[in-house]
């Protein structure tokens, strides 16, 4: 069985078959097999990390802090710190920020996390009548969980491009840590929802719709930039 093949919503640790695998493993592949393609590839998801760090101190109560948010908050910046150090594997010279020209899909990549952020939060006013902290705060566990299960989808399936074309470059230590923030999202999950399957249901909709659109413009970005440079 492949590292990941899906997760069933009411519990994201059971399998099931889907298309995913192959259709990430399609648009990597290529993206490896060029420097120039994987040096923006990994920029790219350097700073989707890092808005994912950023996202989450946001969302911090002026008080009420975990020790869990922190965790979380510091792990996503060092993920995108790790991202973005091993660039230098391939090139020290490419992409020394997160200008569009040294990302992949830019424009679909660096609003990702935002336009998911608006669509959760306006879910959890209109279903919920959240508001304040509280809105923030389901906002932070929907998006991170939405987030957390697209993670452990496409790094895994990234780790194995890695290992078949003998990589230097490896992210399983980010596979690991993505795991635990999987299962620390359902236990808050379940303490702050009354029936957060619903919810969770409703989030990862809202994330599939994103990540098909990122998807597609990952696929057209990647053809035009060989066809530029004729790899």
């Amino acid at each position: 069985m492949r590292p990941f093949d899906g997760f069933n919503i009411l519990n994201p640790f059971t399998k099931f078959p889907t298309f995913a695998y192959m259709q990430l493993s399609e648009i990597i592949e290529p993206i490896i097999s060029a420097p120039l393609l994987h040096a923006k590839w990994l920029n790219t998801l350097s700073m989707m990390e890092n808005t994912g760090a950023r996202k989450i101190s946001a969302s911090e109560s002026k008080s009420k802090v975990t020790l869990m948010v922190l965790k979380h908050a510091a792990e996503e910046a060092r993920h995108a710190y790790y991202l973005k150090k091993q660039i230098a594997k391939i090139d020290s010279a490419l992409c020394e920020d997160y200008s569009f020209a040294n990302l992949l899909a830019p424009a679909k990549s660096f609003f990702y996390l935002h336009q998911l952020d608006i669509e959760i939060s306006r879910y959890l006013k209109t279903e919920m009548g959240l508001g304040g902290e509280s809105l923030k705060y389901g906002a932070y566990l929907l998006v991170t969980y939405a987030i957390e299960v697209r993670a452990d989808e496409l790094y895994p399936v990234y780790q194995d491009a890695l290992t078949k074309a003998q990589s230097n470059i490896n992210v399983k230590s980010i596979i690991t840590e993505e795991e635990g923030h999987l299962a620390e999202m359902l236990h808050q999950m379940n303490g702050f929802f009354e029936e957060w399957e619903i919810h969770a249901r409703e989030a990862l909709k809202y994330e599939k719709a994103l990540y098909e659109e990122w998807i597609k413009a990952l696929a057209k970005e990647i053809i035009l930039i060989k066809q530029r440079a004729g790899i």
